[in-house]
């Protein structure tokens, strides 16, 4: 079955990094737009970063220069690079993707969700 899997969440001091990813699977044609998002305890959701089929990137101005989205097409896989991380990025980051699963069908996935955890 098609699935849009995440990976690389975790727990990191802060100012380290992690580099989290969201990788389709079962067949698919291609990632077009991929679109992160993340939600803190006791926060709503929060659109922070995204990347269009042909590798054009958007921030929140919260993650810019912190955060660089990229895509790998051969893999099917999107990375995210997280640097200079604060306790205030902990939370559950989840990836949203618009995939081609055949010629004419084009359909909206979401990752599971992983939890990165930044302690002070």
């Amino acid at each position: 079955q098609v699935q849009l899997v995440e990976s690389g969440g975790g727990e990191v001091q802060a100012g380290g990094p992690l580099r989290p990813s969201c990788a389709a699977s079962g067949g698919i044609l291609r990632i077009k737009k991929l679109v992160w998002y993340r939600q803190a305890p006791g926060k709503q959701r929060e659109l922070f970063a995204s990347i269009t089929g042909g590798g054009i990137t958007n921030y929140a101005d919260f993650v810019k220069g912190r955060f660089t989205i990229s895509r790998d097409n051969a893999k099917k896989t999107v990375c995210l690079q997280m640097n200079n991380l604060n306790p205030e990025d902990t939370g559950v980051y989840y990836c949203n993707a618009n995939l081609r699963i055949s010629n004419y069908v084009w359909r909206d996935y979401w990752g599971q969700g992983i939890q990165v955890t930044v302690s002070s």
